[in-house]
């Protein structure tokens, strides 16, 4: 029986997979009833973006050098951007409270809105506001034109990074009716990012199926070009420091650190399936006479663990939710303040 290419089974459409997704039982991400089509197949070796030639590296660009020399002399702390999508009010209002204290905002999807500011315009709205900007990329919305479009775009603006994602599906998130592209996936994107000269971040889920070939797929990434690994949620430092271990020098490692500063977002938190925070952590929050207080503590505390960790060059600060933008901002800033 003949197999289908994996590119027509999964239903991201990717060639190198699996995504970060995949339930803890194989389930994929958006039907909960089948399997995740990459779960019993060796990794896929990188062989480049089948479709089309992609250009030899550019050299880097001028803020990709001054970001690699940077984490090289000293850790980072990158936030997560906690502002309302189409906002470009809550945008100011969080790189206003985040500048001067971190040192780059991840500036990704917003939560389960799927309608966002195109990537480089929002890096506009963040950079003159005096913030590095992270510039999260997702495959869902754009096909292989349009992602080389805003890389090109992205080099204009000077952002500090790419990540590269190959993103949710439009069947999470609050617009289903939209038609999801997956042109690219990650893997594909981040070898056209690394092209144009962009410092290039792709993600690792250590925690989800298939985790023993967790650290191969990132050697994969790191073949197409990724420069760094931003790892989710894991369980701590210690499950993180086995995985770097395992997938061996040549990449760079910002770990995410959760910042729960309330009940509600230990709520949020808890229900996304496919990450795994360290034991007691919620408990200890929700237990507390000041929640907000305890997670800014809990969040330092985990940031100096992970910075502790060999090849670690920095934390990301990951946390928000909507209708507490500005108060999360605030936490944000606190916990980068701290780690000063």
């Amino acid at each position: 029986m003949t197999r289908l290419p994996l590119i027509d089974v999964c239903p991201k459409r990717m060639e190198y997979g699996p995504c970060g997704g995949v339930g803890f039982d194989g389930s994929c991400e958006i039907d909960a009833t089948h399997r995740c089509a990459f779960l019993h197949r060796l990794i896929v070796p990188w062989t480049g973006v089948d479709r089309a030639a992609v250009p030899p590296p550019s050299p880097r660009t001028a803020a990709a050098a001054r970001t690699l020399a940077a984490l090289d002399t000293r850790p980072w702390v990158v936030a997560d951007l906690p502002a309302r999508a189409l906002s470009v009010s809550s945008i100011d209002t969080c790189a206003g409270i985040l500048a001067g204290e971190v040192d780059a905002v991840l500036a990704g999807d917003a939560g389960s809105a799927r309608v966002q500011f195109p990537p480089a315009y929002r890096a506009h709205l963040l950079q003159r506001q005096g913030l590095r900007v992270w510039t999260g990329l997702n495959m869902r919305d754009r096909n292989r034109v349009a992602i080389e479009g805003e890389l090109a775009a992205l080099a204009v603006e000077g952002v500090a990074g790419v990540h590269c994602v190959t993103g949710d599906h439009t069947r999470t998130g609050h617009r289903p009716d939209a038609a999801p592209v997956f042109d690219l996936d990650s893997t594909e994107a981040a070898a056209l990012a690394r092209a144009v000269g962009h410092v290039v971040s792709v993600a690792a889920s250590p925690a989800a199926p298939p985790v023993d070939r967790r650290a191969a797929r990132l050697r994969e990434k790191s073949r197409a070009g990724a420069d760094v690994c931003f790892v989710n949620h894991a369980g701590g430092a210690a499950p993180v420091r086995r995985f770097i271990e395992e997938a061996g020098d040549g990449i760079r490692f910002i770990p995410c650190v959760p910042v729960v500063v309330d009940h509600a977002s230990a709520d949020l938190l808890e229900s996304f399936t496919t990450l795994v925070l360290p034991a007691g952590f919620l408990e200890r929050l929700r237990g507390a006479r000041d929640p907000r207080a305890e997670g800014i503590s809990l969040a330092v505390e985990m940031a100096r663990e992970m910075l502790a960790v060999p090849g670690v060059v920095g934390v990301n600060l990951s946390g928000g939710r909507e209708g507490a933008e500005g108060s999360y901002a605030e936490a944000l800033a606190e916990v980068a303040r701290r780690l000063r």
